[in-house]
This record gives C-alpha cells, structure tokens and sequence, in this order.
C-alpha cells in the first residue's frame, strides 16, 4: 500500500464515523417520536402492537399478542414462582433450570444428543507440594537407571463427553453414555523427555431421570442417575490401578446453585487380580458436589472421603466469565487423596491455572 493510499484512507475514515453518527441520530430521533406515540396508547394490546411495529422488519402487521404466546419485557424483574423457581415478573414464565439443561430433560430437547459432561479443562500449569515418586522407583531400578525426577510443576487437562442414546418422548428418562479422560503431562521435564505421567480413562453406562419434585425452601429434586463406571490408567505390572463400580447420583437445584450427593459402591476383584485393593479407604465410598453460577462466573466444590478411616479429598474451582469465544479462565486447588489412580493413597495439595470449556453442568 503506498502513501497517496494510505493518507487517503486515513481521511476517509473520520468521515465514515461522521456519516454513521449522524444516521443513528437520525433514527434515534424519529424512533424516539414515534415511541412517545406509542406511550400514549392506553390499551395494552394495541401499545403492544405500536412497539412490534417499530422494531420489526419484515413489514407485516404485527400480531396481537394472546395468552398462549406471552409478550415479556426485556428488563422484567425476577420474582419467586409457586413451586420456588425463579419467574419473570408478570410473565408466568420460568426461569430455564440448569440440570433440565444440562441433562436435556426439556420437553423440546434433540432426543440423541451428544454434549459436555465433566469440566473440560487444560491447566497450563499446576502445582503440587508433595511429588508422588514412589510408583516409578521400581521401573528405574529395573533399568538401571538412577532414581526418578519428577517435576512439581507439570501440565494438566481432561476431555469429558456423554451421549444419549435412547430417551421417552417426553425426555424425563433416557440412557446415557459417557467418556472422561484426565492426563498429567511432565512437559517441562525435558531431563525425562516431556512423558505422560498419568491418564486415567472413564467410561460410563447410567440411566437418568428428571424427577422434578419440590422439596420446598426453593429447592427441587430435579435429577436421579443410576449406573455402572470403570476406571483405570491403563498401565500393567507395578503401576496399574483400576476398579469397577455401580453409583447413583441425586441432583437438586435452588436457581443458580445446584447441588449434587453421588453414592457408589466397589464391584469385588480377585485378590490375585486387584491392583489396589484398599482404594475406597482413601477415596471414600461417595462425594458431595455443589456448583454456584454468579455473574458469568461458576464457583465449583466437591468433597468426598472414608468417614471410618477419615481420608478423603476436597477440591475448588473458579470459573470465570468467557474470555476468548467459549473459553473461560479456570483455578482449580485440590487437597487430600488420590488426584489421580496412581496418586490414591498419596495425600498432596496442588493448585493450577488453565483455561476450560465448560464448569461440569
């Protein structure tokens, strides 16, 4: 682009912002006009209509607003339905659930769909004050190799997805499918060339169920699951964890806060076959669950444990309003057992910070 150009464009553009201002004014002042006509209309359907007329665009004459399709003001303010669900002021109309969404409960839901499950997240960086080096120590010493190095600053990230494949026609019960990846990746661990140091693979069949029922104060029991997951990190002799279980889940909600209790119980494994027989000591026999959305952001808490041994494991996360297109930033700080299959019976508090795809629900 030469010079002649460039001072031409740069004369071009001020006046191109002169001309659009003055357009928007223009039509800011006639709407304006017409709007006050439109205020001193006494009878709500025909008001109604003056404002349909003003704002449509393709010409024809607006419809006359009825009681199966409701008109709602933008700025109309929330209020407290009967059954303790958020409303719209005058409108009768509920404030969309989160679970219902989530779990494609509505009765206009895609019957086959396929969507986000668990968060799915990269931490770019995370942190842990307690190195868990001891599963690695007998594959060196079996190669001869000096003791292992791990980083305590490693790379993170989980993929997690579910898909419905059969549901009613009225989508209150389906039967779902479900995959979850988490990895830790040593990538700024160039003495051992970058490896994974743990993945851990979790598939899942269930049934779920909207109940939908009120439970008063504002809460309804709005989710019920039942059904079967393997988990494992797909690694053999002294490093391989795996176990089976059946769980089933309890979902309420309470407008931007849902709730969830998850109860599961240990499928048994042969003595000679079973890579961590002692694993429900520090991971507990259930979990707790809450998640809060405020503003943009999403406040994540889970907790679970052995109340008779008294490990377990609590983690907290923050997921803040989109950033860049559907990404959000994401903190996530875990304390206690078992982060990962290899990490069960190793108690560490770790801290990262990434971005994410989505806050789990």
């Amino acid at each position: 682009m030469n010079q002649q150009t460039t001072n031409r464009l740069a004369r071009m553009v001020p006046q191109l912002f002169g001309a659009f201002g003055s357009l928007w004014m223009a039509v800011a002042q006639a709407q304006s006009g017409d709007m006050s006509q439109c205020r001193s209309i006494a009878a709500d359907r025909e008001r109604l209509a003056c404002y349909d007329g003003l704002v449509g665009s393709s010409g024809q004459a607006p419809k006359e607003a009825t009681a199966s399709s409701p008109v709602v003001a933008p700025a109309a303010s929330m209020s407290k339905g009967a059954a303790g669900s958020s409303t719209l002021a005058g409108s009768g109309l509920s404030k969309p659930s989160m679970i219902d969404r989530a779990w494609g409960f509505e009765p206009n839901a895609e019957k086959y769909t396929v969507g986000f499950y668990r968060p799915n997240y990269l931490l770019v960086g995370r942190y842990t004050n307690n190195v868990n080096k001891a599963p690695y120590v007998p594959l060196f010493e079996a190669a001869g190799k000096p003791a292992v190095a791990l980083d305590s600053t490693e790379s993170e990230f989980q993929l997690s997805f579910k898909g419905r494949f059969w549901a009613t026609d009225d989508r209150r019960f389906g039967l779902w499918a479900a995959y979850t990846q988490q990895s830790q990746w040593q990538v700024y661990n160039g003495d051992l060339s970058r490896p994974f140091r743990e993945t851990n693979y979790m598939p899942e069949v269930f049934a779920s169920y909207g109940p939908d029922v009120d439970l008063g104060g504002g809460f309804r029991w709005k989710l019920l699951n039942a059904g079967f997951n393997h988990q494992s990190n797909g690694r053999t002799d002294v490093l391989s964890r795996s176990w089976n279980r059946l769980f089933a889940e309890v979902g309420i909600e309470r407008e931007d806060l849902a709730l969830s209790a998850t109860l599961w119980y240990r499928l048994k494994e042969d003595k000679a076959n079973d890579d961590n027989p002692d694993i429900t000591d520090y991971y507990g026999h259930g979990k707790l669950s809450a998640l809060y959305r405020w503003r943009g952001n999403s406040f994540a808490a889970e907790a679970r444990g052995n109340l008779s041994t008294g490990k377990g494991a609590v983690k907290v996360g923050w997921f803040s309003p989109p950033l860049l297109g559907p990404f959000r930033g994401y903190v996530q700080v875990f304390s206690g057992y078992g982060e990962t299959m290899i990490d069960y019976n190793w108690k560490q508090t770790t801290i990262g910070i990434g971005i994410a795809l989505n806050d789990g629900l």
